[in-house]
């Protein structure tokens, strides 16, 4: 019998206050975990435990800056005396800014690589003693299509994308022997309130340009939905995974498998 449960397990899902974090967190407390996640201030905290509470999720929520390692490490050190050991890791948290390269400053890359590659860093080497200590562990980095490819204005989140897809990688070779399975997903583009603007009808009721863009460039012909993400991110954290380890899984409609619609007439 195939085991997807995560009864009795404890799962961290770092920013998931709302959007992909809040699915994933949901899915994993639908499959029988115990939810913990973080924020970068109290209000955004507040609003997720609301939306927890309103789904009927008892989830843990903490205020913590990922790029802290002092703050992440008290953060784990609390979260596993009021609510247990660690077993499921999701980074998550991560943002991106769409800014020509030529007028991005350093200080604005930095950032960005801070929050998205050294971020999950900090927190899986917070985390990876107590997996050790228990035998074992999941951790799911989200990655990016941007781990593959590159595009216009996104120079920064490639790079931490692509970094952390090999992040993945070297945690699963190094802890690999502790029963430690560190996999990625890569999201494809997703219909969430951010991306609410780009694929709303313009006033002649025509579609969005890079709502048909998105469109001709996946098989599947539409935006992914959050929920889209939920299986795949049960089965990473779930022991029908326990010989998956540095894959990337991207979720991503067959974007990255397709060339593009061939010209009319050619």
């Amino acid at each position: 019998m195939v085991n997807f449960s995560l009864k009795g397990k404890v799962a961290l899902v770092t920013g998931a206050s709302y959007g992909i974090g809040f699915a994933i967190a949901s899915a994993y407390a639908q499959a029988g975990a115990v939810i913990v996640f973080n924020d970068i201030n109290q209000e955004l905290v507040d609003k997720g435990l609301d939306a927890y509470k309103e789904k009927g999720i008892n989830a843990h929520g903490y205020v913590c800056d990922v790029t802290n390692e002092e703050a992440v490490a008290e953060m784990v050190a609390k979260a596993e005396e009021e609510v247990g050991t660690i077993n499921i890791l999701v980074n998550n948290a991560g943002i991106i800014k769409r800014i020509p390269m030529l007028e991005m400053s350093a200080k604005q890359f930095r950032q960005v690589i801070d929050i998205d590659l050294n971020g999950p860093f900090i927190v899986s080497k917070a985390v990876i003693p107590g997996m050790i200590k228990n035998g074992g562990g999941k951790i799911i980095n989200i990655c990016s299509m941007m781990s593959e490819l590159g595009r216009e204005t996104v120079s920064a989140y490639a790079a931490a994308k692509g970094g952390l897809k090999m992040l993945t990688k070297n945690i699963a070779s190094e802890y690999g022997q502790y029963n430690i399975q560190c996999n990625g997903i890569g999201p494809g583009y997703i219909a969430t309130p951010q991306t609410a603007p780009l694929r709303e009808p313009r006033p002649d009721g025509s579609k969005h340009p890079f709502d048909q863009f998105i469109l001709a460039k996946t098989p599947a012909n539409r935006w992914g939905k959050t929920e889209d993400l939920m299986g795949p991110a049960v089965f990473l954290a779930s022991e029908a995974s326990d010989f998956v380890n540095g894959h990337i899984l991207y979720v991503d409609g067959g974007i990255l498998a397709y060339i593009g619609k061939q010209p009319e007439g050619e």
